[in-house]
């Protein structure tokens, strides 16, 4: 079937929608399933850069971080709506991916994720003496006003389609991660994805051959720090408080590379089998167990896919099937 990834595309998001219209339905679910999701949506956006390129970024929380201050200043300036909020997320996060991407893309290797790391310690820093925002004290967020969509109230106990906004929330939260999974699968089968394979198996060669190796990596890099910045405007409103301990917690840096390399970096189907099956892990060692255990739980996980699955999931699949 020609557009059976669409399809599938559909798919999910209409069960999502659907689990948010059965009644008594536990909220746990709602909340795990937001982290899994947004877990894919970030890890998805890593692996543009970090997986197609060979770039290892260590930037991830700065770029969520980003997404979640842009969103909470919007909101305490003009009362922004979360569209509007994820928008200007999306737009901020990539011009600063951009402009960073110009700066750092020209080292390599260690060099390289060590910059990415500092800037997510130099934007938090920054956001810790924005007094506007709340500094180290954290900024709560409740939303002013109801969403709409052509002049229909969406969140309603008695009239919206959902009951509650983290129900909202959560839709909104599958869309992004949808909307992330197609651009990656578009990049892998397109010129770009090409070019970045190129850079990755070898930069010197690439350029040699007359691949635009700076303008596809700035590319690259201003794409996947939008989706992070999208993904993280969602947050606040979510959690309803954030504060830069946890906007920039570094935690997210490494689900995000750990997410695509158990899965697997070569395919857009690898982050999504990664964070998936890592997200449900952690959030079910959050109930069980501790949520404190889940850097455990990751590092132990990593190196055993690592020895076991160099090449991820859908790599030892592949490999299974020849």
């Amino acid at each position: 079937m020609r557009y059976k990834f669409e399809i599938g595309c559909v798919i999910i998001f209409l069960i999502a929608f659907l689990l948010t219209q059965i009644g008594g339905m536990n909220r746990f679910f709602f909340f795990a399933g937001f982290a899994i999701m947004q877990y894919v949506a970030i890890a998805t956006a890593w692996n543009i850069l970090g997986g197609y390129g060979g770039y290892i970024n260590f930037g991830t929380a700065g770029f969520l971080g980003v997404g979640t201050y842009t969103a909470i200043a919007l909101y305490e300036y003009a009362g922004a709506s979360i569209v509007e909020q994820m928008v200007a997320a999306g737009l901020i996060a990539g011009l600063l991916g951009l402009s960073i991407g110009y700066f750092t893309l020209r080292l390599k290797g260690v060099y390289f994720a060590i910059a990415t790391l500092a800037l997510a310690i130099v934007l938090e820093t920054f956001v810790n003496n924005w007094d506007f925002v709340g500094g180290a004290s954290g900024f709560s967020l409740l939303p002013k006003r109801k969403p709409e969509l052509l002049g229909v109230l969406l969140v309603d106990r008695k009239a919206g389609l959902f009951d509650n906004y983290k129900e909202f929330l959560f839709v909104i939260m599958t869309l992004v991660a949808i909307m992330s999974v197609w651009i990656a699968r578009a990049i892998e089968h397109g010129k770009l994805g090409r070019g970045l394979n190129a850079i990755k198996d070898n930069e010197e060669a690439a350029e040699c051959m007359g691949v635009p190796t700076l303008r596809l990596k700035l590319i690259a890099t201003t794409i996947s720090g939008s989706l992070m910045g999208i993904s993280g405007a969602i947050y606040p409103s979510y959690l309803t408080f954030v504060d830069p301990l946890g906007a920039f917690n570094l935690e997210f840096a490494v689900n995000a590379l750990a997410m695509p390399m158990i899965g697997g970096t070569f395919t857009w189907m690898g982050p999504v089998v990664g964070a998936v099956l890592l997200g449900t892990v952690q959030q079910i060692a959050i109930v069980t167990i501790s949520s404190e255990l889940n850097l455990l739980i990751l590092g132990v996980l990593l190196v055993v896919f690592v020895v076991a699955a160099p090449h991820g999931i859908m790599g030892w699949f592949m490999k299974k099937n020849k």
